[in-house]
């Protein structure tokens, strides 16, 4: 069994919402939209480069992307401070994160009921909302649970 010491912040099959779908252009010019990843586990960062938390975060994303991303994990960065994008691309480069990265909206931020950053959502196969997490995550627990949704 998986790590039974490690607690689980999935929510049950049937309390999950289908999470609100959205189209943004990432910073490299190509659209990006989330219900195209139906039948793939996504996690959601929303983050900024001005976010002390966030770049915590970033380094287990980025491993998580290139653990996982074979076997059914897809990532999406948005930046929620409205950051330059030329600043965006350049950070995510120097950070090896491979996956899309966008300037998010106020629009997309009230759809997930963002507060407080960061905020990291993931997203099952079925396009429900699995795990909504604000603060830093536990890396171990994060892994636990796209584990679980991975394997559904």
């Amino acid at each position: 069994p998986l790590g039974q010491s490690v607690s689980s912040e999935v929510i049950p099959t049937n309390k999950r919402v289908i999470a609100p779908d959205f189209m943004i252009s990432d910073v490299q010019g190509k659209p990006f939209r989330l219900s195209a990843l139906k039948g793939r586990v996504v996690l959601v960062d929303f983050w900024a480069i001005a976010c002390g938390g966030c770049k915590l975060e970033l380094p287990y994303y980025v491993r998580f992307d290139q653990q996982y991303s074979g076997k059914g994990l897809s990532l999406v960065g948005l930046d929620m401070y409205g950051e330059k994008p030329s600043d965006v691309k350049a950070f995510a480069a120097s950070h090896q994160m491979r996956y899309p990265v966008a300037i998010g909206t106020d629009s997309i931020g009230d759809l997930y009921h963002l507060k407080e950053m960061p905020l990291t959502v993931l997203v099952d196969r079925q396009g429900r909302i699995a795990v909504s997490h604000i603060g830093v995550i536990d890396p171990k627990t994060f892994e636990t649970d796209i584990k679980v949704l991975l394997a559904e």
